[in-house]
């Protein structure tokens, strides 16, 4: 099966890209050419990356029966200082409310989205250090 994206360019550094019939829009900031009306492609990996970990960790948490609020993935990336910049090292952060009891099958779900289940994440890993970190509240 073939993922097939259409990215059309609008104007400037504005970009417009077709997925699945929703439009996303990509710009780049002020300063390096264009209108800031969009998340630059390369911050939109990192959506990606925690948008799909993300999922993976209702869904098994779901499956476990561990009731859940607050949940929040952040990224933390560092960029190479080489041209062509790219991310050298992503912190994964999972922010979530459960009961204590419930930490280590948290612990797990994010152990299974990070080795199992998150094709983005595995795809991080073929150039960057991936890291994960929990916060509980």
């Amino acid at each position: 099966m073939n993922h097939i994206i259409s990215t059309k360019h609008d104007h400037k550094m504005h970009f417009t890209a077709e997925i699945d019939g929703h439009k996303v829009v990509m710009d780049k900031s002020l300063s390096d050419g264009g209108d800031n009306a969009g998340p630059s492609p390369k911050k939109l990996m990192l959506a990606a990356l925690t948008g799909c970990t993300a999922v993976d960790i209702v869904s098994i948490l779901n499956k476990m029966k561990v009731p859940f609020s607050n949940l929040s993935v952040d990224a933390d990336a560092e960029l190479s200082g080489e041209h062509t910049q790219v991310y050298s090292k992503v912190k994964v952060i999972y922010t979530i409310k459960l009961e204590p009891e419930n930490r280590p099958k948290m612990e797990k779900a994010v152990s299974l989205s990070a080795e199992k289940y998150c094709g983005v994440m595995d795809m991080f890993r073929a150039f960057s250090t991936v890291i994960t970190e929990i916060q509980y509240l």
